[in-house]
């Protein structure tokens, strides 16, 4: 079994609606000094087998085809 990790972000430039919103709102709970809020989503999931290599590759398949936006979203993975 292979844990694996996908974080997907916004690309630089592209605007962030609830990432201002979360900075907005840190700012009125008295957070001071946050600037540049960015929110994404994180997917984790487990895969059969045991070859890095495949999952890799399906994982990047599985972002390309649904996971991410690649119009407009970065996306990193990680392997455990």
């Amino acid at each position: 079994m292979i844990k694996a990790r996908v974080t997907v972000t916004l690309k630089n430039g592209v605007l962030d609606p609830q990432g201002k919103a979360i900075e907005g709102a840190l700012g009125a709970l008295g957070f001071e000094g946050v600037d540049q809020v960015r929110q994404g989503k994180v997917f984790d999931l487990e895969l059969a087998g045991v070859d890095k290599a495949k999952a890799e590759a399906d994982l990047k398949a599985m972002c390309d085809k649904l996971l991410a936006n690649t119009v407009i979203e970065n996306y990193s993975i990680s392997l455990d």
